[in-house]
């Protein structure tokens, strides 16, 4: 059995990766399990300076999920370089930075200065950011913008690049088309949805910033059925995230078209999560004789 995959020029050792915002810079969670044996770890989101995030409350339990408002609190490309990169590079485990920016200038710019750095082997840029060019828009949302943003990025790094799609659009398959028109390697889907909680008590919202991205098992329908409409318009790998608990659930994202999967909220409630979902990944294929994790992705029968 091999469990290998390539996400483009990436190959990772195993399907399973540790999603952004969830797992921190990776060696918040080397006491609870061996990163090693991940197929990757994917890092907090970060930008080309520090930045504190939205005031507390910043985090509501919801039911079979969870809203975050955290505001991308992180500490800025220079200092991950300089303090957290060097931990990572013990392992073999592929590191995969998320990044995002304010402008498309700013996008670019972040992608060149985490390309020189020794021990990043791809960039995964969010796009659910808002667009200081255009008013405060979502990049993720047009089309258009989406594909002047990748394409920036895309001209300013030779490393594999991984757009992570926003899943609060009309037609998702739309927005990887453009991706993958501008220069994508692959695509991450799906990021949270926006959503809202109010104390029905005081009246008021939950969060502090009013609305946060709903994560965890309650999306995951969701975010299977956007991995199947994008499988068939793009022929660039998927990577799926939203709500995996489980082996069964990382397989049914396969199924559904993803070559690998990410691991996110299950990270909050068993550190050890990603381990065990890649580990049930091999009992289920040895059981059925499957041979690669390729032969799995995209083979709903519909």
């Amino acid at each position: 059995m091999k469990l290998s995959v390539n996400l483009g020029k990436l190959k990772l050792g195993n399907p399973v990766i540790a999603a952004s915002g969830t797992f921190g810079y990776g060696e918040e969670y080397s006491e609870f399990m061996d990163i090693g044996r991940l197929g990757a770890v994917t890092v907090k989101g970060l930008s080309l300076r520090p930045r504190e995030g939205n005031p507390p409350p910043r985090i509501v339990e919801t039911p079979a999920g969870m809203l975050n408002a955290v505001g991308l609190q992180n500490i800025g490309i220079d200092s991950f370089i300089k303090d957290k990169l060097p931990f990572l590079r013990r392992f073999k485990t592929r590191v995969i930075v998320n990044f995002f920016g304010d402008s498309i200038s700013e996008y670019a710019e972040a992608a060149a200065r985490l390309s020189s750095a020794e021990g990043v082997h791809a960039l995964e840029m969010n796009i659910s950011c808002p667009n200081k060019q255009a008013g405060w828009s979502i990049f993720g949302t047009d089309p258009k913008v989406t594909f002047r943003v990748v394409s920036a990025v895309r001209k300013a790094t030779g490393m594999p690049l991984i757009v992570k799609l926003s899943p609060n659009v009309t037609d998702i398959a739309m927005m990887a088309k453009a991706a993958e028109d501008a220069g994508a390697d692959a695509l991450s889907l799906i990021n949270t949805l926006t959503a809202m909680a109010i104390d029905i008590n005081t009246q008021r919202p939950k969060l502090a910033n009013i609305t946060g991205g709903l994560s965890g098992p309650a999306i995951r329908p969701v975010a299977v059925r956007m991995v199947w409409e994008c499988y068939k318009k793009v022929k660039i790998p998927l990577i799926g995230m939203g709500g995996i608990m489980s082996a069964g659930d990382a397989i049914e994202f396969m199924l559904a078209g993803a070559t690998a999967v990410a691991v996110g909220t299950a990270n909050f409630v068993n550190p050890g999560a990603a381990l065990e979902i890649l580990e049930g990944i091999r009992s289920f294929m040895s059981a059925r004789g499957i041979r690669s994790p390729g032969e799995l992705t995209g083979a709903v029968k519909c």
